[in-house]
Parts: structure tokens; sequence; C-alpha cells
């Protein structure tokens, strides 16, 4: 088929950027451009239109593209669970098989390679080439036999690879030749080099482009600067930019950062907003600066129950309530919203049920027991209780049960007519079930509004959709910029 395939000399070197400006470069010229990644691990997923799990970062490269988000785009999905096991999302949708010590071998070279097959060959009938992303490094030998992300997937495919290295933390030349020199017969496959995160002149690295070519005998199709200032979605929470608190020209949102935290995603439209910075709180964070906070977002998490508990040993948790008791505004999401409540319970198969205290701000109880309820994207406004019809979307990816316990507080959406998520005094304290409520630019005017008016700040309009596609363009001019983009087509058959 036609396409091309990104790896990476070292995990980070940056193949999601170069996919994503590729994928954007591609349709500019009028190709219809399909991204590709086989199996991803990461606890930040995308719900497709007909209620579907993707990654993330295969999503924002269908924007770049100017596609709707597709499950044939990324067929395997792990979601990290526990140590050494994971739940395994196939085209999209959770099964029982959880991924653990034997899944490679009893899962990954049989449903798990028939579905990467399937994928493919959908997209070769469907779209004019492929941009397919590997992961962390194709030259890690221990895992060749059962890998199904580098480089049995560039021979399935029957297409070149390009191979990334980062100049920024040093040790690129190294890196690629190492790289090189531990590929054995897929070396031939491997069509040019690209260096990324080049800062300062890029003429200074002509004589290293120069030797690593004499090196290895393979071309160097470019090398791309630095981007300040061009975000797009990261694999990890570490992508995020973290403020210490108590700005005097801004809003400082306290974010807490359980050990397994999920669907970070949620916060990064916070990004784009100029008056604001986010302030990660853990084990490490002085409580006597949590007075200095705006607002404090419990986010998303893969594990509410322990993530309860690590509340309480870290002191967060009396240090929240105060907080709250105080008149700071407290917003939970998915698993941080359950935390809210007053008693959480969870029960794995064979094990007794496990009951913890939540912070008990909102009148909630939660039950996580029963299988995963199916991703659906809802939409709908505030309650309007809250006196403003503020327009809301997100996506529902829930286990079990929440409902409320007593009285006094206020349901916080209405959503196809029913009533969702918790709210007290206001939204004061308030939470939703719901993941990507911060992506609905009004929406998180509407919260933000209060922090700004509190302070005497201007209020902010911002378009994330805008400032996305601004990005979009940004990479693919680097890629128009730096590359050999004649070279790569024709690698791709163009």
């Amino acid at each position: 088929m036609k396409g091309i395939m990104i790896q990476g000399a070292s995990s980070d070197a940056g193949k999601s950027f170069l996919a994503t400006g590729l994928c954007r470069f591609l349709a500019d010229r009028g190709v219809r451009v399909c991204p590709f990644k086989s199996q991803n691990m990461s606890n930040n997923s995308f719900v497709t239109h007909d209620g579907r799990e993707i990654s993330r970062a295969q999503a924002v490269q269908a924007a770049a593209a100017r596609l709707l988000p597709e499950t044939f785009m990324n067929p395997i999905l792990l979601k990290p669970r526990r140590d050494n096991c994971s739940q395994i999302i196939l085209d999209g949708l959770s099964i029982e098989t959880p991924a653990d010590r034997g899944y490679y071998r009893s899962f990954a070279m049989n449903q798990g390679i028939e579905a990467i097959r399937r994928a493919l060959r959908h997209i070769e009938v469907s779209f004019d080439v492929v941009v397919i992303e590997g992961a962390g490094s194709p030259a890690e030998v221990n895992l060749n036999a059962t890998e199904i992300v580098n480089m049995r997937v560039a021979r399935l495919a029957d297409v070149p690879v390009i191979l990334v290295a980062d100049v920024d933390r040093g040790g690129s030349l190294a890196s690629v030749v190492g790289t090189l020199e531990l590929l054995g017969d897929d070396r031939e496959r491997v069509k040019g080099l690209v260096f990324n995160k080049f800062r300062g002149d890029l003429e200074l690295f002509d004589d290293a482009v120069r030797w690593v070519q004499d090196r290895t005998g393979v071309p160097v199709l470019g090398v791309m600067p630095w981007l300040k200032g061009v975000t797009i979605a990261g694999e990890d929470s570490l992508s995020l930019h973290w403020g210490r608190g108590g700005s005097s020209m801004g809003l400082s949102v306290g974010v807490v950062r359980f050990p397994g935290l999920a669907n970070y995603t949620d916060l990064e439209p916070f990004g784009f907003e100029p008056d604001v910075e986010l302030v990660g709180l853990d084990e490490e964070f002085p409580l006597r600066r949590l007075s200095l906070l705006d607002a404090v977002i419990l986010p998303d998490s893969r594990a509410p129950v322990e993530d309860a508990r690590w509340l309480r040993s870290t002191g967060l948790a009396g240090a929240l309530k105060d907080f709250a008791a105080s008149g700071g505004r407290i917003f939970g999401m998915g698993g941080g919203y359950r935390m809210l409540g007053l008693r959480l319970k969870a029960q794995q198969k064979g094990a007794m049920p496990q009951v913890v205290e939540g912070l008990g701000l909102l009148p909630l109880i939660t039950d996580f027991s029963g299988a995963p309820v199916a991703a659906r994207t809802r939409t709908g406004t505030l309650h309007p209780s809250h006196g403003s019809l503020v327009p809301v979307a997100g996506c529902e990816m829930s286990q079990g049960w929440t409902r409320p316990e007593g009285e006094g507080a206020a349901p916080l959406l209405l959503l196809d007519g029913a009533e969702e998520g918790c709210a007290l005094s206001g939204i004061q304290v308030a939470g939703s079930s719901l993941s990507g409520l911060f992506e609905s630019d009004a929406f998180r005017a509407h919260w933000l509004k209060g922090l700004r008016d509190a302070r005497g700040l201007e209020p902010v309009l911002t378009d994330t959709l805008g400032m996305k596609e601004r990005a979009y363009d940004a990479l693919a001019d680097a890629v128009r910029g730096h590359l050999d983009t004649e070279r790569l087509l024709s690698l791709m058959g163009l």
C-alpha cells in the first residue's frame, strides 16, 4: 500500500508531531490521507461518533487530516489499570480479556494482529495514502518476536520507514546509529532520517548531518526546529505545563495529580487560556500554598478507590475540605467527581468488596461493580437552576453507578432531557461523570468567569478549535519548510 511509517530512535522523539504535520501537509495537497497506529497505550482516549474509543493521538491526527476519527485508525488501545495489567480496547470496544504478562503471545499475535490486518486492508481501499506512527523504539530486540507496533506493521503494510531522533535531549547521533545497527534485515526498510526539536542556528548541525549520512548510508530528509508555542495533545500528563501557584497576573488552578490520573487531556484546554496556570497537587505539594489557588480540579482516575485512599494518606483530603469550607471552588470529573462524594465501593472478581470514604463534599454514593458502560457522547446545557443555559458536550465512559444520598444538592447539567452531575452553592463545589466538559469553550468560559470576577480580571473568550487548526497548519508549514518533501512524496508513491 502507499504510505510511510514514522518510527523513533527513542521514546518522545516527536513521532506524533511529525505524523500530525504530515497529515495536514498531505491533506492540504488534496491527498486522501489516513493516520494509523496499530496499538497505543494510554489512559487518554477519544470517543468516536459511534461511541467507540481510540487513542487521543490518532484523533488529533485525524483532525489534522480533516477526517472524523474512526476505530480503524487505532484498532488496539491498552488502558493501564494496575501494574502488569491493562484493559484492552479492541476495535473501539472493551473486551473482558485483560492485558497481562501473557498478552503478547496469547492475544497480540492472534486477535491483535488480525485486527491490524483488517484495519490496514480497509485503509488501503479507502484512502490514497497512510501515515503510520510507531511506538517507542524499533530496536528493542527483546520484544521483536511479539511486537505489533513497529517493523512488523511496516512489513504488513509494506511501507518505507522514516526514523526520527530528538536533538534536544542529546545523544541523537548515537541513538540513530545504534538503532540502525540493531535492526538487522529491517534496516533496509529505513529510507530516511529526521532530526527533531533543534534549537538555535540550523547550520550548526550541518556537520552532523553529513557525518551521519556517511556513517549510515541513510539520507537525512531534514532537521525540524523546536516549534515554540505549537501544542497538540500529548500522550501523558508530562505534556501539560505546570506552575507554582499564587500568580498575581492571572488565575492559579490546582489539579490533583492522582497516581491513577486518567483522561488528563480534559485539562489541556486550559493551556490555551492566556491568564490561567495549572498547579500540580501531589504528595510533594506544600499544603499551606493551597490557599493561594483560585480553584481545584479533581480529574478522572483509572483507580478511584485507591486514589481516594491516596488523598487521605497525603493530607490532601483534609486540606481540600478546608479549602472548600473557606469558599474555594472545587470541580470533579469522572473518578474525581466520585471522590467528592460520601462513599465509593468497588469489587473485583474473587475479592472482597472495597469501601472507602470520599471527601464528603457532595451527597453522593458510588458503586463501581459491574462491567464498564459503552462510551457515548452526550450534549446539553448547564442545568437551568444555575441561571444560564450554557451549552455543554462530553463523553460518558462509566462503570457502575453514582446516585445522590440526602438533600441539598442540585444537578449540574441537563443532557438530552436527563439530569446529570451534582453541584452545591451554585457551582462552588460541583462535578460530572463526563469527560471533556472543559473542551466546551462556552462551559469553560462560564466556569472561569466566576474565578475571574472574584479576582477583578477581564473576561476572556478563547477559540480552542481555531487555535488547534493554527497549530496543525504550523506543523504543516514546518514540514514544507524544513523537510525534503519531494523525496517524502516519492517514498509514499505519490
